[in-house]
C-alpha cells in the first residue's frame, strides 16, 4: 500500500516543494521514494496543498466574484462576451455548461487531494514531532476549507479522504452534505485547533500559514453557518483569547505594501510574492489578480485595469451618513484622489469602481507583480461572527458590545445606534454591518444563502429586481463536463 503512498507524494512533492519559503516551488533533484521521508519533503507536500488557494478557480477570481452574483455589484468588464459565465449566475439563467461553476466544482480538488497525501503520508515520518503536528494540522485546516467551499456552492458532492488506489471506484456519487459536515468539515477543523500552533510561533518565510486562530475562526463560520450557535460563540471567544485585534485603519488591512499582509487583524489570508514569469492563468502564477481586474478600466491607474466588479448604486446608497468605509472600499465621482488622480463617474458603467483592493503602479507596475495577499478571514468577521451568536442565543444586549467595535472604526461612534434593540432589529443591523465590513470579499452570497434557509437571499435578490431567482438557484449547477465523464454525479433540483 505504501508504494502507492508514495507516488502520490512523489507527484506532490517533485511539482510544488519547497523547503524555505512556501510559496516558492522548486523541484526536487532526487525523485526516489527514500527523498521523500525527511523534514524538507513533508514541508513541500503541505506547500502543495496551499497553492490551489492560490488560482482563478478560487480566491483569484471566482470567491471575489461571488459578489456581483450577490448583487453587491456588476461585471463590467469589456462588454459582449467578455465575463459572460458570471453575468448568466448573476442573472440567474445559467445552466449546467457554465464556466464559472465549472472552474470552482474543480478548484478545490486538487488541494483536497494533497491533504489526503499528507494525512496519509506525514504520520510515518520519522520527523520532528512538533512540526509533524502542525503539518498535520495545516492538512486538516485546509481540507476543511476546500470542502467548506464545495458543500455551500453545490450542496452534496463527492467525499474522498484517502488518495485513489488501485481497485478504487473513480466515478464517486455524491455525499450528503450533513456527513461531509459531520465527517470532515468539523472533526479536521477540531483537530486542526488542537493541532496547530498559534500565530505569533511563525517567523520569517513561515508567517502567512494556518494557524490556531485559523482554524478556530473558519470553525466559528462553520457553526454559524449550521446554527450552532454556542459552539460558534466558543470558537469567536478562543480568538479573542489569541489576541488577534482590529487594524486601526481599516485601509490598513489591505494593499500591495508589507505592512499591509498578515496584520494583527488577519486570521488566515492567501499568499503572493509577485512572481512576474508565470503567465496570467497559469496555475504558478504568484500574483494577485484582484487590482488587475478592479482597476479603472483602461485607466492607466493600476497595473491592467480591467473594469470588473462594478458597484451598484443600491449597494452605494446602504452606507450609512459618516461611515468612512465608503471611501476606502469605492470609487466615485468627488472622492478622495487615488494615488495623485481624480475619479470620473464616466470611468464606469454603474458610477462606481472597488477602491479596496487597488495597488498603484509605484507599488506593482504591470498586471502580474502585485504581491498582496487575499484575506480569507479576519478579525472584523469574528466579531460580527460573535454579536450574530449572541444575538441568535436571545443575548442581544451582549451583541452590542463586538458590533460597536466594528462600527466604531468606520467613525459611527454613536453606541445608541446599537443599544436597546430587539432581536429581530438587531438581526437586521449585523446582516447590514456583515455587506459593508466584508464588501467583496467574498462572504456576501455565503451569508445570503445561509440567512432564513436561503430565504433572505431571495428576498433581497427579488427586491432589487432580480425576480427570476428561485431555490433552485441558491445552490449552482453540477457541470455538465463532470456528470458527462462520471455518470453517478446526480444534478441540482431544477437544472
Amino acid at each position: 500500500m505504501k508504494k502507492y503512498i508514495y507516488i502520490g507524494l512523489l507527484a506532490a512533492a517533485s511539482f510544488f516543494a519547497g523547503c524555505s519559503d512556501f510559496l516558492n516551488k522548486v523541484p526536487y533533484e532526487d525523485p526516489s521514494a527514500e527523498a521523500l521521508k525527511d523534514e524538507a519533503s513533508a514541508i513541500a507536500l503541505i506547500n502543495g496543498a496551499y497553492q490551489p488557494l492560490q488560482r482563478p478557480k478560487l480566491y483569484n477570481m471566482r470567491i471575489w466574484t461571488l459578489d456581483i452574483i450577490a448583487g453587491n455589484s456588476e461585471v463590467g468588464a469589456g462588454g459582449g462576451t467578455d465575463g459572460i459565465e458570471t453575468v448568466t449566475l448573476a442573472n440567474f439563467v445559467a445552466t449546467a455548461d457554465n464556466a464559472a461553476a465549472l472552474d470552482i466544482w474543480r478548484g478545490p480538488n486538487p488541494g483536497i487531494l494533497y491533504c489526503n497525501t499528507v494525512l496519509e503520508s506525514v504520520p510515518d515520518m520519522k520527523i520532528d514531532e512538533s512540526l509533524k503536528n502542525r503539518i498535520l494540522g495545516e492538512a486538516r485546516f485546509l481540507r476543511a476549507h476546500y470542502y467548506f467551499i464545495l458543500v455551500q456552492l453545490f450542496g452534496d458532492v463527492p467525499m474522498s479522504i484517502a488518495t485513489p488506489k488501485p481497485g478504487d471506484n473513480l466515478l464517486p456519487s455524491r455525499t450528503d452534505r450533513a456527513t461531509i459536515y459531520n465527517e470532515v468539515i468539523i472533526p479536521d477543523l477540531v483537530e486542526a485547533v488542537k493541532l496547530l500552533p498559534v500565530r505569533e510561533s511563525y517567523s520569517g518565510s513561515d508567517i502567512g500559514r494556518a494557524s490556531k486562530g485559523a482554524a478556530a475562526g473558519m470553525l466559528a463560520k462553520v457553526y454559524l453557518t449550521l446554527g450552532m450557535y454556542d459552539e460558534s460563540l466558543q470558537m469567536c471567544e478562543l480568538v479573542e483569547e489569541l489576541g488577534y485585534t482590529l487594524n486601526p485603519d481599516y485601509s490598513d488591512c489591505f494593499g500591495g505594501e508589507e505592512r499591509h499582509k498578515n496584520t494583527r487583524e488577519s486570521l488566515f489570508e492567501v499568499q503572493y510574492y509577485g512572481l512576474t514569469k508565470a503567465g496570467f492563468w497559469d496555475d504558478e502564477n504568484q500574483a494577485n489578480w484582484l487590482s488587475t481586474f478592479m482597476g479603472p478600466r483602461n485607466s492607466g491607474w493600476v497595473g491592467g485595469g480591467y473594469g470588473w466588479n462594478l458597484p451598484t448604486q443600491e449597494f452605494v446608497d446602504s452606507y450609512e451618513e459618516g461611515d468612512l468605509r465608503k471611501d476606502k472600499t469605492i470609487l466615485y465621482e468627488g472622492c478622495p484622489p487615488f494615488d495623485g488622480k481624480n475619479y470620473k463617474s464616466t470611468m464606469s458603467n454603474t458610477g462606481y469602481n472597488v477602491r479596496k483592493f487597488l495597488v498603484p503602479l509605484s507599488v506593482s507596475p504591470d498586471y502580474n507583480t502585485n504581491s498582496a495577499s487575499i484575506i480569507v478571514l479576519r478579525f472584523a468577521d469574528v466579531l460580527l461572527m460573535k454579536a450574530e451568536a449572541l444575538n441568535e442565543l436571545g443575548r442581544t444586549a451582549e451583541a452590542e458590545e463586538p458590533l460597536y467595535q466594528v462600527r466604531r472604526r468606520a467613525g459611527l461612534t454613536n453606541r445608541s445606534d446599537v443599544e436597546g434593540l430587539s432581536q429581530a432589529v438587531m438581526r437586521e443591523k449585523i446582516r447590514h454591518e456583515r455587506r459593508i465590513e466584508l464588501a467583496f470579499e467574498g462572504h456576501r452570497w455565503f451569508d445570503l444563502i445561509r440567512w432564513d434557509n436561503g430565504q433572505y437571499a431571495l428576498n433581497f435578490l427579488h427586491s432589487i429586481g432580480k425576480v427570476n431567482a428561485t431555490e433552485k438557484h441558491l445552490l449552482f449547477p453540477i457541470p455538465q463536463k463532470e456528470r458527462d465523464a462520471n455518470p453517478n454525479l446526480t444534478q441540482n433540483t431544477g437544472y
